[in-house]
């Protein structure tokens, strides 16, 4: 796993180093204060659900966010002809993904710890559990994790980081509304459809209220795992052409 570390290590000091990569993390934060604000604070409520509310804004803006770090992680590295060198080394497509994705999660990690001090001063002015925190901010990194997936796929297709970008939004805002659109429709596909969903059921009904089921847990994992097995294969077909 040395070749994988490496490309981590790399791909981190890249988002640190950048000025782009703090932008996206003061408009991660300017975007949560803000949603914060007009809904969570809007009128007199319990604190349990100002905190469901902080967690529905946030989970919304994690998801842009994913994408916005995601889509260039591959293309670029076609676009700057830099891909060349990495299919020439003794560098395995799985470590490649592997480094780039855990880089663009621990990002998004950093991003989410920093924002933490809101769901505190609930914490402090009101009735909130630390497990309803953890559990929250639990489910914005699994759901975070599996649209940063989503994006390396899209990245892994094409050298264009516009069309990556497009293509993760897509799939991202497909997942988004599969529970809306099975309402529609008859069973068993409603069911299927629902269980498949990426925010309705997984999140909005266990993490965003502190409760923490092992099958949204399962779920997220299994759809992260699908995404980056995706992008291992659609690499390796891509040295071969």
């Amino acid at each position: 796993m040395q070749p994988a570390s490496i490309i981590f290590r790399r791909e981190l000091g890249a988002y640190v180093r950048s000025p782009i990569g703090w932008i996206v993390v003061a408009a991660f934060m300017l975007a949560s204060g803000i949603l914060f604000q007009a809904y969570a604070m809007a009128g007199e409520q319990l604190s349990a659900v100002v905190l469901e509310k902080f967690f529905w804004g946030t989970s919304g803006v994690t998801m842009i966010i994913a994408v916005i770090l995601s889509f260039r992680l591959i293309a670029e590295e076609r676009q700057n002809a830099s891909i060349v060198l990495l299919n020439t080394s003794p560098v395995r497509d799985t470590s490649i993904i592997i480094g780039k994705f855990f880089a663009a999660l621990a990002f998004l990690a950093l991003m989410l710890a920093l924002s933490v001090y809101i769901p505190l001063m609930i914490k402090v002015n009101g009735k909130v559990s630390g497990v309803q925190i953890l559990v929250g901010y639990l489910g914005l990194l699994l759901l975070g994790g599996t649209v940063l997936a989503i994006g390396l796929f899209a990245s892994s297709m094409t050298k264009s980081q516009l069309i990556a970008a497009i293509i993760a939004a897509l799939i991202t805002a497909l997942m988004v509304i599969l529970f809306p659109i099975a309402k529609r429709l008859d069973a068993p596909l409603r069911e299927v459809l629902q269980e498949v969903d990426l925010w309705w059921i997984h999140f909005q009904n266990g993490f965003m209220r502190g409760v923490l089921n092992l099958k949204d847990v399962v779920f997220y994992v299994a759809v992260t795992y699908f995404f980056l097995l995706l992008s291992v294969k659609a690499l390796e077909a891509k040295r071969w052409q």
